[in-house]
């Protein structure tokens, strides 16, 4: 398995039905030229805070994130791809560069 984002679909707000299906349609392509595949998923169980996302891959450790807004955090989620695909081990200590999103994590899985 190499290096895989995960975007709960079953994420819903009061306004817009599957937000994390549609924030995933739109990071394929930005992912896929970092060799980073993203995959929906039904349900992560983290509903009262959506969107759910994680980052995993064999042998590394993994991240779980919770309400990831699905309008506006496209580019803080391709830059933790990008900074976990550099880490070998999955570790990524600076997660500065991808703002507001270091706020929405939720754990680090070790490998």
């Amino acid at each position: 398995m190499g290096d895989t984002m995960t975007v709960c679909s079953g994420c819903r707000t009061a306004t817009s039905p599957s937000l994390g299906a549609a924030m995933a349609d739109r990071l394929r392509s930005r992912l896929a030229a970092l060799d980073v595949k993203v995959r929906l998923t039904d349900c992560m169980i983290v509903c009262g805070d959506p969107v759910s996302v994680s980052f995993r891959a064999k042998g590394k450790a993994a991240y779980l994130f919770s309400g990831v807004d699905p309008e506006t955090f496209d580019d803080a989620l391709v830059t933790f791809a990008t900074l976990y695909k550099a880490a070998p081990d999955g570790i990524v200590d600076d997660v500065r560069p991808c703002g507001e999103l270091r706020f929405k994590l939720i754990g680090r899985i070790p490998a």
